[in-house]
């Protein structure tokens, strides 16, 4: 019985800097570079969660494929849920927008596109890179990549 005392402290020891850090965390940045519909949605179902249900900063930065879910003319695939319902990851992103999210392009996105930002969807914005690499660095914000 001892011993499993001794074994839960140091697992409690170690675990609760951690959660203790987590809950200290202003917020998540999202890099998404994919195409792929299904991998966009679970940034936007991740990122969701960050801003709805913790109350958390996110902030979304789209680059490469991902890009094109920024333009007013593009139409993302549907993906199913696990309910059977569908989502769109297009549609899902500017619910985060709504919500609060702060979402932005790469700034080589754009010009490679052969667009300018006025084929953005509204409210979203061409990044900086210092202010990009700024937020990145933050240690108050995780990144996770998409």
């Amino acid at each position: 019985m001892k011993h499993y005392f001794a074994k839960a402290f140091i697992v409690a020891a170690c675990v609760a800097p951690s959660l203790m850090s987590a809950a200290e965390l202003k917020g998540l940045n999202v890099l998404m570079t994919s195409a792929d519909a299904q991998t966009q949605m679970m940034g936007m179902v991740l990122g969701g969660s960050v801003l709805n249900d913790q109350k958390k900063v996110l902030n979304i930065t789209l680059c490469g494929p991902a890009g094109n879910l920024a333009l007013k003319e593009f139409k993302a695939a549907d993906v199913k849920r696990p309910d059977g319902s569908v989502a769109n990851p297009k549609m899902a992103l500017q619910g985060l927008m709504k919500a609060g999210a702060v979402v932005n392009v790469c700034p080589l996105f754009l010009p490679n596109a052969g667009k300018d930002s006025a084929a953005l969807v509204e409210g979203i914005t061409v990044a900086k890179p210092p202010m990009v690499a700024k937020g990145l660095t933050d240690g108050d914000f995780n990144n996770i990549s998409f």
